[in-house]
């Protein structure tokens, strides 16, 4: 096992002369010397009595550190500052958290698991991993954390390593275990590689009893003591040495932690490792040996370690050492190396000026969504596509399928089921993992009604016992829709359970999500639409058909993808601040009782909250899923796509008259009205026209002749729930608009009443009916399922948003029938407002427009109309607005935020629209940024003007850019020992050098 080089020593080294340890050494007696390398157990969900064990452990036996396990962060840092103020010396005190502080604490960030992190491709995030692990220990107190693991593990019934290791090649796993190590060590914390030699291929657990490791030398240099080999060299300061019997290293049957052959001589002389050598836990079955109390203790430090982790007795462990001291098993000369080495690494990691733990925001400094963004990109980006026959995966032509997931071990919609839901409507279904062959006959006759069903496998445990708890119905589920013709399936769990499922390899295409956890469900969702590509490779082999290295690689269609602030850039408590200020403004003042905001940048949809309720009663909260009348949203989401569409094929052109496409205007005073100059709003045209009016009498009641409480052949216009209006009255409308006046000279007057005309225009010219026709082009294929006219024929009232009460046409409370009069004649669809959806749905059209016409891999419209549609068209006669398209204000980046529309940072190049109901949408292509707002600011009633008046819509866009202009804070907080992140660039980690080997 040569290496070309020498080891790098540890860090702590550079104070192997340090004036402190020098100091402290010399102030210890030979039992104190002792203590140091003693460390015992620590929890903060205990009580007072076991505080006040350690306290004695402390002040009586002067112990050296402490080793903290479950509990929670507040806690263990109280009891951590009482702790080593008791102390002579500071406490070296450590953690067994593998995957983060999550792993022992609650209210701590859990990132992904080993075997999930084996399965990633960059290693600079696992890097990353180990730099914020490394600052969140330093944050609490705290100065070792017992990780990596750097166990090869090449069997898949191990019960105790399993999915705790980076997997079966020992090239990934050194790596792996490098840069987080590197990662750790990088904020002045001690890993520690375990479990030295290698406790990977073992079928035994050594809490429990002392596993064999049964195999040759030759392999188990090549194999299993690999890695340890080449993070010794790349100067890693810990290692722990396992309880394993390792026949060809010690034929004595003594555990490697406490065998010389194996710590001594192996470790420490073959391998040159000067580093902090520490024993797993002494109160595991694999350590335990025959003679009186503190006999291992003994044998442990005799045979090479330093530090004896998890002493159940700490004065039996000391009286033991000092009396094979006496005896020539140990010389004082090896107490005072280890201590010197322990003192060396307590300066290294700064106890020799040791302060308090503040705890003044720990909660927030320990769940910094930096952290959490890191845990998403891990988990993002271990995701493995193990199968993807046809390239069935990402999904595309959306609307050709009709999709139904299937939990399979929960009885609840899922987080996974809820992500496949915002790109396309499904129907969710679910089968508990102790539901009755009852149910699974009920399910399977229901998913034949289906062209593609997703299956999520949940519930069941990382580790191996009884078949990973996998129930009989669980596995007959999966093998059933796996044969199915088009099937999908999504593991959320240790991947070897693959091997459990007969029929798994029939699936059309498979997923190893590794884990079950939010980010792990929304991101496996985000894979199979597109949202983010799949880049994990499995890290173990499986069986024949997936061995270790499988991974289809596939790219992002271009759909929204989910992620938070962090990811683009945006300091989201900063972010979070700024709106939710100003949007409580609004519920204060009630200018809305409820509203959403939804913000993209570049495709990543990184903010969508919701806010207040949706009346003033305050009974419902307002809910992502909420459907809302779009208003005047509709004229860029409803007649304008399919103008531009129609335009792109010759069909429609905005330099020829009106009069071209609407006849009825050829002997008028519109007759030479050009399609620019009316899409502009300067085509002299009435801004609006009361329709309603014409049939209601002076006193509020209808003119006969107009209005059935009943639908009939002749009245078939349903404008509210029990209200039908005659079918005739649409032809007066457009008779209306036809005689209608004109202005006196052409300049900028919104006006809609060319809106009412697109549809049949749009009819005239596909030869199709135009609900049916934009729902095929557009809202379809883009998977915006919601966005529809008359909303009560595809979903319950009470998931709608109500709009106004109205007191003087219809009489009542609007409620999933369009809040606009004249839409409402028409039937509910109309050009001018009727659409309704909910936000996520509304700003997948939205982003198709900010790509220029395209999204999901699908052009709907090309670059150069759209450009050419949202420009503005006549800025020399002072008219901002495009081709339907609202604009900014002219000059609107040197006007103040009172007198901006939009908000002044939004750049000329921005474009979008507003609704009467409180909708409003705005792309900004410069800038990639994506803005909603959806209230219903006209409930209770319309002539509540406060979100205009307090100019909520423009102050919350420009906090936006605010906190895109500010961006993260990089910089080191001296008093919290926190290094703030530094991306170089959006999304992304400074790139890490190959490791040293």
């Amino acid at each position: 096992m040569n290496q070309a080089a020498n080891p790098v020593r540890p860090p702590f080294y550079a104070y192997e002369n340090d004036a402190w340890v020098d100091s402290v050494f010399n102030s210890l007696s030979f039992e104190e010397k002792i203590g140091q390398l003693i460390t015992v157990a620590a929890y903060s969900n205990k009580d007072e009595a076991h505080t006040q064990e350690i306290l004695k452990q402390i002040t009586e036996n002067k112990i050296g550190g402490l080793v903290f396990f479950q509990g929670g962060p507040i806690r263990q840092a109280e009891l951590t500052n009482k702790f080593q103020q008791a102390s002579k010396v500071p406490l070296l005190i450590g953690i067994d958290a593998e995957n983060g502080l999550g792993m022992r604490l609650d209210s701590c960030i859990n990132y992904p698991v080993a075997m999930a992190v084996g399965a990633v491709q960059d290693d600079s995030l696992v890097y990353q991993m180990g730099k914020d692990i490394g600052q969140q220990c330093k944050r609490i107190g705290m100065q070792v954390n017992f990780a990596p693991v750097a166990d090869v593990n090449n069997n898949p019934e191990n019960p105790i390593i399993g999915y705790r290791s980076y997997g079966q090649n020992v090239e990934n796993v050194t790596r792996k275990a490098m840069m987080y190590a590197l990662g750790m060590q990088e904020e002045n914390i001690l890993p520690t590689a375990k479990h030295f030699p290698g406790h990977g291929d073992t079928e035994k657990d050594s809490h429990k009893t002392l596993p064999v490791i049964p195999f040759g030398k030759e392999r188990l240099d090549t194999l299993e003591i690999m890695p340890f080999h080449r993070l010794i060299y790349a100067g890693i300061g810990g290692v722990m040495v396992g309880h394993l019997d390792v026949p060809a290293l010690d034929s004595t049957g003594t555990p490697a932690s406490l065998s010389k052959p194996i710590t001594g001589k192996l470790l420490h002389d073959e391998l040159e490792f000067q580093g902090l050598t520490v024993t797993d836990a002494m109160n595991m079955k694999g350590a335990s040996v025959k003679g009186p109390p503190g006999t291992a203790d003994v044998m442990a430090l005799a045979a090479g370690n330093d530090v004896l982790e998890f002493v159940t007795d700490p004065k039996a462990a000391i009286k033991a050492i000092k009396k094979a001291v006496r005896k020539g098993i140990l010389t004082k000369e090896e107490i005072d190396q280890k201590c010197r080495k322990v003192l060396m690494v307590k300066r290294w990691t700064e106890l020799n000026d040791w302060l308090p733990v503040q705890m003044d925001s720990l909660y927030e400094d320990l769940t910094n969504p930096l952290y959490r963004l890191t845990s998403r990109e891990l988990t993002k980006e271990s995701l493995t596509l193990l199968q993807n026959k046809g390239n069935l995966l990402p999904l595309q032509n959306l609307d050709t399928l009709h999709i139904a997931t299937v939990s399979i071990g929960r009885d609840y919609d899922t987080a996974f089921q809820k992500a496949v839901g915002q790109y396309l409507q499904v129907d969710n279904f679910h089968i508990d993992k102790s539901a009755s062959l009852k149910s699974l006959q009920k399910l399977l006759p229901q998913l034949k009604n289906y062209n593609l069903v997703i299956a999520a496998v949940n519930n069941f445990w990382m580790t191996p016992e009884n078949n990973f708890h996998l129930t009989q119905v669980q596995l007959d589920v999966t093998n059933i829709i796996s044969k199915m013709d088009n099937s999908v399936v999504v593991l959320f769990g240790n991947a070897y359970a693959a091997n459990a499922f007969r029929d798994l390899n029939d699936a059309r295409s498979i997923i190893m999500a590794y884990q079950e956890t939010d980010d792990a469900e929304s991101l496996a969702a985000q894979l199979i639409f597109g949202g983010i590509p799949a880049k994990g490779k499995l890290p173990v082999t499986l069986n024949k058909f997936f061995p270790a290295g499988t991974g289809i690689q596939t790219k992002a269609l271009g759909r929204f993808s989910y992620t938070i602030p962090e990811a683009i850039g945006i300091d989201s408590h900063y972010l979070d601040q700024r709106i939710d200020s100003l949007v409580n403004i609004g519920l204060t003042q009630k200018a809305y009782p409820g509203c959403q905001i939804l913000l993209a940048k570049n495709g990543k949809v990184f903010f969508h909250k919701c806010y207040g309720y949706r009346t003033y009663k305050n009974q419902v909260p307002v809910k992502p899923t909420d459907i809302y009348d779009f208003a005047s949203l509709t004229k860029i989401t409803g007649p304008l796509p399919a103008l531009m569409k129609l335009a792109d094929e010759g069909k429609f052109n905005v330099d020829d008259k009106f009069s071209k496409y609407w006849p009825e205007w050829d002997n008028t005073n519109k007759a030479n009205i050009g399609i620019r100059d009316i899409l502009a709003h300067q085509g002299q045209l009435e801004a609006w026209i009361p329709y309603w009016r014409s049939i209601v009498k002076p006193n509020g009641r209808f003119k006969h002749g107009y209005i059935r409480h009943r639908p009939t052949r002749k009245y078939s216009l349903r404008i509210s729930d029990n209200m039908y209006l005659n079918h005739s009255f649409i032809d007066t409308i457009y008779s209306d608009i036809d005689k209608s006046p004109l202005l006196p000279k052409k300049a900028y007057v919104y006006s809609g009443l060319t809106f009412y005309l697109y549809p049949k225009i749009i009819s005239n010219l596909t030869g199709e009916n135009y609900q049916k026709y934009i729902h095929e082009n557009f809202y379809g294929p883009l998977g915006a399922s919601t966005v529809t006219y008359n909303p009560y024929l595809k979903y319950p009232i009470n998931r709608m948003i109500p709009t106004e009460d109205d007191t003087f046409f219809r009489h009542r409370q609007i409620q999933g029938f369009v809040h606009d009069e004249g839409a409402a004649m028409m039937g509910g669809v109309s050009g001018n407002a009727g659409l309704f959806g909910d936000i996520n749905d509304a700003a997948k059209i939205i982003q198709m427009y900010l790509n220029y016409g395209e999204y999901g891999g699908k052009r709907y419209i090309s670059e150069a109309t759209m450009k050419e549609w949202t420009r503005c068209q006549f800025p020399d006669n002072d008219n901002r607005r495009g081709l339907g398209f609202d604009k900014p204000l002219i000059d609107n980046s040197e006007k103040t935020i009172d007198e901006a529309y939009p908000a002044p940072s939004s750049s000329a190049e921005s474009f979008g629209h507003s609704g009467f109901t409180g909708t409003f949408a705005w792309a900004d292509p410069e800038n990639g940024l994506l803005f909603m707002f959806f209230s219903n600011r006209v409930y209770p009633t319309r002539n509540d003007r406060k979100l205009y008046e307090l100019n909520l819509r423009p102050r919350l866009h420009q906090a936006v850019y605010d906190a895109l202009k500010r961006g993260l804070k990089n910089e080191y907080d001296e008093e919290k020992h926190v290094l703030k992140h530094s991306q170089e660039e959006e999304g992304g980690y400074p790139p890490v050098q190959n490791p040293p080997f």
